[in-house]
């Protein structure tokens, strides 16, 4: 089965400033219309009869879908889908989004992974929710989307810790020399000893690249999104 992953910008959308201009997420207090038309354009030019939201709220829920929802995904931070043509999308500016697919069982995955929702174990939770769809871990391919540095990330000395302590390979130092977190090296090492095989890694940092939201850089700002699906041929 072909899998499909896109990753989109902030740029080429209706939305005015500070959501400038291709912002998808419809909780950052944007124009609805705005974003509504930002949500077709990508559904059009992708070619997508239905993406799936969810209502995100930095907890460890993976819920299945099949696209017949009429609404987002309530209070869930990864989806999960074994229906052809059916997109599973997360929101971030920020945080890491985590794209996942097992090509033999056509079984995908969106997961919203920030400081919080890493740390209780979403990205866990999203692999055991493929697995009841009937995905295995040792097929399962992952994207690590961009997100904000280690470097860029600075937090308080007892928080790094505490992350640490959850998720391992997350503590970093900044620019500064300060604490910081690494979230996507934390889940790339989560992905390991869980045993997926295939891990890529978009490196761009968020707070780095002007074409993507940065809630730390920016404050208030839109969504980026980063969407996968099986296709239908």
């Amino acid at each position: 089965m072909r899998i499909r992953r896109v990753v989109t910008t902030r740029e080429g959308g209706a939305s005015a400033p500070p959501f400038d201009s291709f912002n998808l997420g419809d909780h950052v207090g944007d124009d609805p219309a705005a974003v509504a038309a930002n949500r077709k354009r990508l559904a059009s030019e992708l070619g997508l009869r239905r993406i799936s939201w969810m209502e995100q709220i930095h907890g460890r829920t993976a819920t299945i879908v099949d696209g017949s929802e009429d609404r987002p995904a309530e209070a869930t931070d990864a989806l999960v889908t074994a229906t052809p043509g059916v997109a599973v999308a997360a929101l971030v500016a920020d945080c890491v989004p985590v794209l996942l697919a097992d090509p033999e069982a056509g079984v995908v995955a969106a997961v919203h992974a920030g400081r919080v929702g890493a740390r209780v174990g979403v990205l866990l939770a999203a692999l055991k929710a493929m697995a009841e769809a009937g995905a295995e871990a040792d097929r399962v391919e992952a994207l690590l989307g961009p997100a904000i540095c280690g470097e860029c990330y600075e937090v308080p000395a007892d928080m790094a810790q505490d992350v640490e302590a959850h998720l391992p390979g997350s503590a970093s130092r900044t620019r500064k020399g300060t604490p910081g977190l690494d979230i996507k090296a934390g889940l790339w090492r989560q992905l390991t000893e869980a045993g997926v095989g295939k891990i890529g890694v978009d490196p761009r940092c968020t707070a780095e690249e002007p074409s993507l939201f940065s809630y730390r850089r920016d404050g208030k700002t839109g969504r980026i999104a980063a969407l996968t699906w099986v296709d239908e041929a």
